[in-house]
């Protein structure tokens, strides 16, 4: 098509109305176009944050802006997710000890381990869960291994994604009892599959605050399958006293008590018992055991 624009003798240009017109055109669908990105992005934000934390989402965002809770969980660097590549990075650094293992809190250590002994009581035994195997996950050097589990189980298998943990507690904190552990797993939870029917008791202490919401509830249910019959899952974690609380340190997130019975029953298990750790300090978060099936 050809357009003939005609000279005239007014001071206006029809040309340069035309350009005019054009670049308002231009400059008002790119103010648009700049607000479909920004909408587009904060809902893929949104999106993935609701995907990877659908219970603990609504309490996250409520306490963290959008911008800066992403890239310390749901974001891809070099391939790794942050909220796990952080707390891998985290514990390279922690020593390979009891004090490790309980950071500040080493001296509550007896504590935490008596309140474990006598929860487990409540579900091994006649015409509950046996005493063939048991499992520990996030089992670090192998602290309640040692002093909970061994005692009870004939043989034990432990996974941690820390290797140097794992080997601790072969070559030096376990002793002899190291003999009674059939395998050592270093694998992250997240990309751990347990084998199908072998545990009496699976156990996991101070782990599943290093799970995003979906991935727990996967690793729930894979242990679902994995237990023996009367089998028992405990998980023993901080539990926040309202909502959510990140800790971008060590990249863990804990959870209300509430919302912890949420995930595991998105992940088709019943709870079968609560109970507080006592004896811990009131400036220390709580610490609930829950037992579930």
């Amino acid at each position: 098509m050809e357009i003939n624009l005609e000279e005239d003798n007014s001071s206006s240009s029809p040309n340069f109305e035309y350009k005019a017109a054009h670049k308002a055109f231009r400059d008002r669908w790119k103010e648009t176009d700049d607000t479909m990105c920004r909408h587009s992005m904060s809902f893929h934000l949104h999106h993935t944050l609701r995907s990877e934390f659908f219970a603990s989402y609504l309490y996250l965002v409520e306490k963290i802006p959008l911008v800066k809770l992403f890239p310390v969980t749901c974001e891809y660097i070099k391939g790794e997710k942050q909220f796990y590549y952080r707390a891998q990075k985290f514990y390279e650094d922690v020593p390979a000890s009891e004090e490790g293992m309980m950071g500040d809190f080493v001296d509550l250590s007896n504590t935490d381990l008596e309140g474990s002994r006598q929860f487990l009581k409540r579900f091994v035994g006649p015409g509950k869960a046996g005493t063939q195997c048991a499992l520990d996950c996030g089992c670090g050097i192998g602290r309640v291994t040692k002093n909970v589990l061994l005692p009870v189980f004939e043989k034990m298998e432990m996974v941690d994604m820390m290797e140097n943990f794992l080997l601790h507690a072969h070559e030096e904190y376990l002793g002899n009892s190291a003999d009674r552990v059939e395998t050592y797993y270093c694998y992250n939870l997240q990309e751990f599959t347990p084998p199908k029917n072998k545990y009496d008791v699976i156990w996991m202490q101070w782990v599943a605050c290093h799970l995003t919401d979906k991935d727990l509830k996967n690793f729930l249910f894979s242990c679902k399958k994995s237990l023996r019959p009367n089998g028992v899952i405990i998980m023993k974690d901080n539990m926040a006293r309202q909502g959510c609380k990140l800790d971008p340190i060590d990249s863990s997130i804990s959870r209300h008590l509430d919302i912890m019975k949420c995930i595991i029953a998105k992940a088709g298990l019943e709870v079968l018992a609560v109970e507080k750790q006592e004896g811990f300090p009131e400036v220390m978060m709580p610490v609930w055991m829950v037992a579930m099936k």
